[in-house]
């Protein structure tokens, strides 16, 4: 019976050791310069194996439908994001007008390639556990432009999120969107000329630190809206990053919610609780660096909170701000304060601790159904709160992380 017993272990030891490495893992390469480029990749992301890697070959890919990928444990891999050099799936001539690239199964792992120029978003990925996105560019070329995708970078309905070393410019909502998702990393990357840079929105458990936001309407926005399946967005760390310039005018289609987004916005935090705001470099934010205001539209979600608590904003580098404040009454307000002002924007509603040692501005709105027109600015002092723990930093897999190594 012992050696019975060992030999049944050893079976087990086996069988476990081969469905943790497919030993059949294969790569299937398909190459750019084909007429029937489309199809050739899609057919090789439908015949797919987990374990496969899926390996575009360099050149430009006139795509004119949308590509999907539905098989767990795939890589795809380009050769490069530059023009000239690397794997760019070029959508201009896209026919229908959904995303790029849509991704629906597990344990992905999206790297090196670029996608351009799609009809609705660039790369989206839906109920996609431990998804991966490194080194990828999604761009419209023609820059800022209301016709152009909604997101760039979109997981949404997902656990262990990574987003690393990825650049997006022109999307007209959010360049990196991580929507109704739980642990969540978004870092190194670059977000300009995009609505909103990085969006993260009801969500749980979320790092974004060492990205660059530029040249956006808004920097980087934490929120909540109502009327998703996933309330009480939490526990969001916003720290390290670069966060300059955002000064590109609203460019978002009428009746979007980052439509009402004010051009020179830095980080934007909304009706959410537990979010730090930390060790980032803020300058030339014409609104305000730091925005923390409750959610003031009608919404009859009997499980949305609409108000900011529990928010701490510490250990910033503040640079120019406030300069030309872009919400209704803003030049009044900064007319009266001698041309600008101060680069912590409260309109009152919640709770928040500012530890930074410049000005606070609070419009005094508690209640977020007094409309904006009653607002009383006046110089509030936030740092008299006791501020909560520090949140833990992000942990994910390590296998997600050994892919990026």
């Amino acid at each position: 019976m012992p050696f019975l017993g060992l030999r049944h272990a050893a079976t087990l030891a086996f069988v476990a050791a081969f469905a943790a490495s497919p030993v059949t893992a294969k790569t299937i390469s398909v190459s750019a310069g084909t007429p029937d480029a489309n199809e050739k990749l899609q057919e090789a992301l439908i015949l797919a194996e987990p374990g496969d890697t899926v390996e575009l070959g360099a050149g430009v890919w006139k795509l004119t439908d949308g590509l999907s990928l539905d098989v767990d444990n795939v890589t795809v891999r380009g050769a490069g994001t530059k023009d000239g050099e690397g794997s760019i799936l070029d959508f201009s001539g896209q026919q229908g007008a959904g995303e790029g690239l849509l991704v629906t199964s597990d344990d992905v792992f999206l790297t090196n390639f670029a996608v351009l120029n799609t009809r609705g978003d660039g790369i989206k990925s839906k109920d996609a556990d431990r998804i991966v996105y490194h080194q990828l560019r999604v761009e419209w070329t023609a820059g800022p432009k209301a016709t152009n995708g909604a997101y760039g970078v979109y997981p949404v309905e997902s656990s262990d999120v990574l987003i690393d070393s990825v650049y997006v410019r022109g999307a007209s909502d959010a360049g990196i969107y991580v929507g109704q998702s739980k642990n969540i990393i978004v870092r190194d990357s670059i977000a300009t000329e995009n609505v909103a840079g990085i969006e993260i929105e009801n969500s749980f458990d979320a790092d974004v630190h060492d990205n660059i936001a530029t040249k956006n309407t808004g920097g980087i926005l934490v929120f909540d809206l109502p009327n998703l399946p996933q309330q009480g967005g939490h526990n969001v760390r916003v720290f390290e990053n670069i966060v300059n310039d955002n000064s590109t005018p609203n460019f978002a289609p009428k009746g979007n919610i980052v439509a009402s987004v004010p051009t020179g916005t830095g980080v934007l935090v909304m009706a959410n609780r537990n979010v730090e705001v930390f060790g980032n470099s803020f300058d030339q934010n014409g609104t305000a660096n730091v925005m923390i205001v409750g959610y003031r539209y009608d919404q009859k979600d009997p499980k949305y909170q609409p108000l900011p608590r529990a928010i701490v904003v510490r250990d910033n580098q503040h640079g120019k701000a406030g300069y030309a404040p872009a919400f209704a009454g803003g030049a009044e307000i900064a007319a009266a304060m001698g041309g600008a002002i101060p680069p912590i924007l409260w309109d009152g509603a919640g709770d928040a601790v500012v530890l930074d040692t410049v000005p606070v501005l609070s419009l005094n709105l508690p209640d977020v159904t007094t409309p904006q027109s009653e607002a009383k600015p006046a110089p509030a002092d936030l740092s008299k709160g006791t501020p909560p723990a520090p949140l833990p930093g992000i942990t994910l897999p390590e296998s997600m992380e050994a892919k990026v190594q």
